[in-house]
């Protein structure tokens, strides 16, 4: 918040800082163990799970707190004038590190979230057709067929990727599907694809940039699904690579308050693709936020085109501004994360030293745990590094087994990273942040080793 300075409290579960300390006032502390002070963790918890859920730090927790006190003292006020300025300024920090326009960014609870709000909003039609991959996020993949399941039907084609596998098979099996999948399209048809930037599991990088351009010449929309890619993928510059939507969680990887996330609508492209969606077009231009006719829920300033005076829909950011009354803490919470980053070293620093030791500490935990990592080239690695387990694949994937393995893990061990099945065996995903060192995985590879051993014997 620009008059709202960052401070680190007096205490934490690791050590001590100096009370109300400016973070421009001290140099971070190095990279590994000693930034634990900077994160409220139990002591003896090793972290390599950060993906999944955020983990908040100190400084922007204090930032959340008075924030929150701030707004309390008179919630009128806060939130009847001066919410709006904050949430301008968050969205448009994020605007200029994702490399769109202020306008184009709105933010929502979370990505799923962002991602429900856009296909909920697509005008679907019989014979449309909806395109995933066998590694859509799983709650995604169920959103997608809900709407296959209710009227007017709109089809489900499913892409089969497994991994390991290179980005060019990944490029060489979606061209050939989106050539099939439109080969019979009517000009009136619409086909809409679902493209992960990164994949939950396995945590890896896609070439979406590519795969969104096999869309844009064959004249399908994208979705992108860039859940793990804001503070994890760098020089993102969206109005380069001009996805027709994308969505990113900011509470993962960039550092904000959970939960919260960017949503991105571009508010035009040039008029190669009027051939081949005629519904987009309007004036030669296309406008991609015209699709987003109401956000979720609708809010009260929605336009309806049967109201008295019609003059249009409401525009797609004041759709966003205040459409119910929520907790606006972790939406501008953003703007405290981007702050405590730059004070960190910014991007670059912060992503220099979580992938090398992705790449690094994934080596080490195979050499552990005598299997080995799913990218042996490190091309599909940025900061989340997969790993396999030493159990038989003819054990398959069962509630029970993965069961063992989380409360193993949490409870026994007081570690975690994600375990799953996929392509015939176990691994886990491995999410490497500032905090963690190469010891780590050797702590992981003890808890996976009793583990593993545990599923083996309850599937004897």
């Amino acid at each position: 918040m620009t008059d709202m300075k960052t401070s680190v409290t007096s205490e934490s579960a690791q050590g001590t800082l100096t009370s109300n300390l400016e973070l421009d006032e001290q140099a971070p502390p190095s990279f590994g163990h000693a930034m634990h002070k900077l994160f409220e963790f139990d002591p003896s918890y090793v972290n390599f799970n950060h993906g999944s859920y955020g983990s908040l730090p100190m400084p922007v927790r204090v930032a959340c707190d008075k924030l929150s006190a701030r707004i309390e003292a008179n919630p009128d006020k806060f939130l009847r004038i001066e919410c709006v300025h904050h949430w301008i300024e968050a969205r448009t920090r994020v605007a200029k590190l994702i490399g769109a326009n202020t306008d184009e960014c709105v933010l929502v609870p979370n990505t799923l979230h962002g991602i429900n709000t856009i296909l909920r909003n697509f005008e679907w039609h019989e014979g449309d057709i909806i395109i995933e991959t066998t590694t859509t996020y799983n709650a995604v993949s169920r959103a997608i067929r809900h709407l296959g399941d209710i009227p007017p039907y709109p089809q489900v084609s499913t892409l089969n990727l497994q991994f390991p596998t290179t980005h060019a098979d990944i490029l060489e099996n979606w061209r050939e599907h989106i050539r099939r999948v439109t080969s019979e399209k009517s000009e009136t048809r619409k086909v809409v694809a679902l493209i992960d930037a990164i994949a939950a599991n396995p945590g890896v990088r896609l070439p979406w940039k590519e795969m969104v351009a096999i869309c844009r010449d064959a004249g399908v929309w994208s979705v992108v699904d860039a859940a793990h890619s804001i503070g994890q993928e760098l020089d993102l510059n969206l109005s380069e690579a001009k996805p027709d939507f994308w969505v990113s969680t900011c509470h993962k990887w960039l550092f904000a308050k959970r939960s919260c996330a960017i949503l991105y609508v571009p508010e035009r492209y040039v008029s190669t693709f009027q051939k081949h969606n005629i519904d987009r077009y309007t004036m030669g231009w296309a406008r991609n936020q015209h699709v987003i006719k109401s956000c979720i829920p609708t809010p009260r300033n929605y336009c309806s085109p049967r109201d008295e005076g019609y003059k249009g829909p409401q525009s797609f950011v004041n759709l966003f501004e205040r459409n119910g009354t929520i907790d606006y803490v972790p939406f501008l919470s953003v703007n405290a994360a981007l702050d405590f980053r730059q004070w960190l070293g910014g991007e670059h620093k912060i992503n220099e030293y979580t992938h090398n030791l992705a790449i690094a500490g994934g080596k080490h935990l195979a050499s552990l745990l005598e299997t080995s990592v799913m990218d042996p080239y490190g091309d599909l690695t940025l900061n989340m590094v997969n790993v396999e387990l030493p159990i038989p694949g003819d054990i398959k994937y069962s509630n029970e087994i993965n069961k063992l393995l989380i409360n193993t893990l949490l409870v026994e061990w007081n570690v975690y990273a994600v375990p799953y099945y996929h392509n015939g065996k176990w691994w886990t995903r491995c999410s490497v942040q500032i905090w963690n060192e190469i010891s780590d995985f050797e702590v992981l590879a003890d808890a996976f080793k009793d583990a593993c051993q545990r599923v083996v014997e309850f599937a004897k």
